[in-house]
């Protein structure tokens, strides 16, 4: 499996990005494919990921209500629109595949050393 990152830019507080995650390699029906990011001098954060196989979606607290996830599966494509962009969310955002059932089932994100990982794209958000 390759995952092909892009979407990253500076916008400015109430703006909106678009990140991609692209595919490669395999099929994606049993995997989970989600997004991870880390800021200067702070720990890694779950932000969201979905299931391939049924669509289904986990949120951090932090971005329900102004991130959504999806997925173009002709493409194997997994998109993360980010609305309502506050500086806080300014980090380097990682895709990977991702358990998001477990994710779902414990309420938080986390990586196993099994999971793929893309390069990072940042995400700067100017007040």
């Amino acid at each position: 499996v390759q995952l092909q990152a892009s979407g990253g830019g500076l916008v400015q507080a109430g703006g909106s990005l678009r990140l991609s995650c692209a595919a490669s390699g395999v099929t994606l029906d049993h995997y989970g494919i989600g997004w991870f990011r880390q800021a200067p001098g702070k720990e890694r954060e779950g932000v969201s990921c979905i299931t391939w196989g049924d669509g289904s979606t986990f949120y951090a607290d932090s971005v329900k209500g102004r991130f959504n996830i999806s997925m173009d599966k002709p493409k194997n494509t997994q998109y993360l629109q980010m609305n309502s962009l506050k500086p806080e969310d300014t980090a380097v955002h990682y895709c990977a595949t991702v358990a998001c059932a477990g994710a779902q089932a414990m309420g938080y994100m986390f990586s196993r050393n099994m999971d793929v990982w893309g390069q990072g794209t940042l995400v700067t958000v100017s007040s």
